[in-house]
């Protein structure tokens, strides 16, 4: 448990986050480190991430705390609102071509 000790103890919402992020990158919030460009966005990929954090808050009902529960959802909510901005975005450029 030598690693576990040296990057320190990973909570429920640093998971959460963690998948949140690479949702975020796939809406193309990330800069690409070398260009400074913004990567593309991948709707599917993103929607993988938030399936992935659906199926968690579904296999951790009961089983966590109340702010755990709150941030979750709030989460959750968030995303599926960038995942409409990012489609419509997606979908005025398609129009624009």
């Amino acid at each position: 448990m030598a690693y576990a000790n040296k990057v320190g103890n990973v909570t429920f919402n640093h998971f959460v986050v963690s998948i949140a992020t690479t949702a975020a990158v796939h809406f193309g919030e990330a800069k690409d480190p070398d260009s400074g460009v913004n990567l593309p966005i991948n709707l599917e990929a993103a929607g993988q991430a938030i399936e992935m954090l659906v199926l968690l808050e579904e296999k951790t009902r009961g089983n966590l705390t109340d702010d755990e529960v709150v941030f979750l959802k709030q989460v959750l909510y968030e995303l599926r609102n960038k995942f409409l901005s990012a489609k419509q975005r997606l979908d005025e450029s398609a129009d624009t071509i």
